[in-house]
């Protein structure tokens, strides 16, 4: 039994996951979403199934890449509850867990020579990505790629590429006279789809330190000029 949590991006989503399914989930979409609706999902999974945080195995997050503020909240809310209950904590690659839930969404439509590349919207045509084949073997490390319309050339001769997540949709006329490459518009970061890859880690103890534990966040975070008179 895991608690998943998954705040990598803009969405906000608590799932109990067993080996076999998810038994309860709650997720929403929106600013300070993150802030206002994590514990209290948690509290709703929970209760929902009636069951005990001292019944859980362990906890896992999402480790990113993706928003500065959401990973902080993510992991911080998950090592509360690791140090509460006395659970290890567990660090699941956001763009992984991305591709594991595109698959099962897509299921026969994806054939063997397809690639998948999950993305995590950044600024303008940055995004945040990594390469998986059709078994779900990552092929390319994660990056901080800038997109543009020669940028998939090389993977897209011998292969059928599906982007997803919210960096693609931005992609859609930068590719639309290319039709080996399909894009995937409204697919989401979920914690439901951290279950497979949570219950191998569990069944491997590949636990990260819950002291020192920090979210790959891929980039440094860059603060923004205050805008108030006054504030230097």
């Amino acid at each position: 039994m895991i608690l998943c949590l998954e705040t990598a991006t803009p969405v906000c989503s608590v799932a109990l996951n067993s080996a076999c399914c998810t038994l309860a989930m709650r997720e929403t979409e929106g600013q300070n979403a993150h802030s206002e609706k994590i514990t209290n999902f948690i509290k709703a999974v929970m209760e929902e199934t009636n069951i005990d945080y001292s019944k859980l195995d362990a906890v896992a997050v999402s480790q990113g890449p993706g928003s500065y503020t959401g990973l902080r909240i993510g992991v911080s809310t998950a090592k509360g509850i690791c140090y509460a209950a006395d659970l290890p904590l567990m660090a699941i690659d956001t763009l992984e867990a991305m591709a594991h839930g595109i698959k099962e969404k897509l299921g026969s439509q994806i054939e063997p020579t397809d690639l998948l590349i999950p993305m995590i919207d950044a600024r303008r045509m940055e995004v945040y990505a990594s390469v998986f084949d059709a078994n779900l073997q990552r092929i390319n490390d994660t990056a901080a790629m800038v997109i543009d319309e020669h940028t998939f050339d090389e993977l897209g001769k011998d292969h059928r590429l599906w982007l997803f997540g919210d960096g693609a949709p931005k992609l859609s006329k930068l590719f639309e006279s290319q039709p080996n490459i399909n894009i995937i518009d409204g697919f989401k970061p979920s914690a439901a789809y951290m279950r497979t890859l949570a219950e191998q880690a569990l069944q491997k103890q590949q636990f990260v330190d819950v002291a020192y534990f920090e979210p790959f966040y891929l980039k440094d975070f860059i603060a923004g000029k205050p805008h108030v008179k006054g504030l230097v």
